[in-house]
């Protein structure tokens, strides 16, 4: 067993002090917080030093990783003993588990395989596992009947939050994915998760599979996939199956936009990077907005506004992000593009650079995004809910341009171009059926 296997089984260890806290009652945090000034001002030779420490540990001569995973901990142990509100301690539970197991899972398949891929599935196996099992254990310490597909739910959404963020920080960033993934589970759970334990059951097999294809097809890195799994995962539990149709037809064909005529786009120095793969932070730019209108989908009945309106917000977003992406990737094959501000010729590929085919294979995306919301949400006015959408698409696709001809560059990157042009077209959409409908 290698030194950095042995040390993620002491952070899972130190971890595992979080089952006690049912039976400790609002002393929970006091066994983490105890680690914490050990680490801190106490250990700084012998076995138990060697087993905790990394390298800059080693450097700094302190268990900082440990005092820090600790601190984290204690945060969310407070929080799930606060006089009002408090989260529950099964979330805490399941959000110290994840990280703490999901880091052994990760380091027992880099012991055999170096393929990112695997140890970001080993991270998430163990961790879901981790998760599920600390929240039974939790409810039937308390004497409580736990919802089985909402356990299974939120250990599914832990671990596939926390492999997330740990793809893309580094080791020492435990605490923050600690505490990220904890105050994310808190919200889930308070939203609440109506489906059953088949719907859940499937929604996980469906996204994980999608997952796995889009990786092995190259139209997603692993982080990138990770994030289209969790996106996927949370549009089936918290909206359905419509829903989930709607954001699997803009990865789709989004994705396989991308490897059209890839080659002929690498000779003209406009392919993407990474083989055309899309990364988290793509991933997010287009999806962000959309998440955002599904879980306030989810939590339409706890407020005075209209749930049609989210399921508008939510398609409008796709239908912005289906529209750059097509006109993106099919627009740079064609000569003479202009700048959207001033019509001026540009290189292909200049940010703000459009073509008139471009355009309308954008306004056809937006039109396919439109046709697949109108199919599976039934409105009552399918013909005016779909100009909704396509006029959200086609002005989130205008606004994307703009920006990127304005603005991309420097401080302001791509993804949050993209996030903007999707923003704008879940407001247009929203605003036309608030309107009209």
């Amino acid at each position: 067993m290698t030194s950095t296997l042995r040390r993620a089984g002491g952070f899972a260890a130190v971890g595992t002090l979080a089952l006690a806290a049912p039976e400790l009652g609002r002393a929970a945090a006091a066994p983490f917080a105890i680690v914490a000034l050990l680490a801190a001002f106490v250990v700084d030779e012998g076995p138990v030093f060697d087993l905790f420490a990394r390298p800059q540990d080693r450097r700094d001569g302190r268990l900082n990783g440990l005092a820090g995973f600790a601190l984290a901990a204690t945060g969310l142990a407070i929080l799930s003993t606060a006089p009002r509100q408090s989260m529950p301690t099964a979330i805490f539970a399941a959000a110290v588990l994840v990280v703490a197991y999901g880091n052994v899972g990760a380091r027992a398949v880099e012991q055999v395989d170096d393929d990112p891929a695997r140890a970001v599935a080993g991270f998430g196996l163990v961790a879901f596992l981790a998760a599920l099992g600390g929240q039974l254990i939790v409810g039937w310490t308390r004497g409580a009947q736990p919802s089985l597909p909402a356990v299974i739910f939120l250990a599914a959404a832990g671990a596939l939050v926390a492999a997330l963020l740990r793809s893309m920080l580094y080791e020492r960033d435990d605490p923050l994915v600690m505490l990220s993934t904890g105050l994310l589970l808190w919200l889930f759970d308070a939203i609440g998760v109506s489906a059953g334990l088949t719907e859940v059951g499937v929604a996980l097999a469906v996204t994980v599979v999608l997952g796995y294809l889009s990786y092995w097809t190259g139209t997603a890195s692993v982080p990138g996939m990770v994030t289209g799994v969790l996106l996927a995962l949370l549009t089936i539990v918290f909206g359905g199956v419509g829903w989930f149709a709607v954001l699997i037809a803009f990865f789709g064909i989004g994705g396989l936009s991308a490897k059209y005529r890839f080659e002929e786009k690498r000779e003209r120095g406009v392919a993407e990077d990474n083989e055309g793969a899309r990364g988290s932070g793509n991933v997010l730019g287009n999806a962000a907005v959309a998440l955002v209108a599904v879980i306030g989908f989810a939590a339409s009945g706890r407020m005075p506004m209209d749930a049609d309106l989210f399921r508008f917000a939510f398609t409008g977003s796709l239908a912005a992000a289906m529209s750059d992406t097509l006109s993106s990737e099919i627009g740079v094959l064609f000569d003479d593009p202009r700048l959207i501000t001033t019509l001026r010729r540009v290189e292909p590929g200049t940010d703000g650079g459009i073509t008139w085919q471009g355009y309308v294979v954008g306004a056809a995306g937006a039109a396919v995004v439109s046709a697949v919301a109108v199919g599976f949400f039934g409105f009552a006015a399918p013909g005016l809910a779909a100009l909704a959408v396509v006029c959200g698409g086609v002005a989130g696709m205008t606004v994307d341009s703009l920006l990127g001809a304005t603005l991309e560059g420097g401080r302001v990157g791509n993804q949050t171009v993209n996030f903007l042009g999707t923003l704008a077209g879940a407001v247009v959409s929203a605003a036309f059926a608030a309107l009209l409908l």
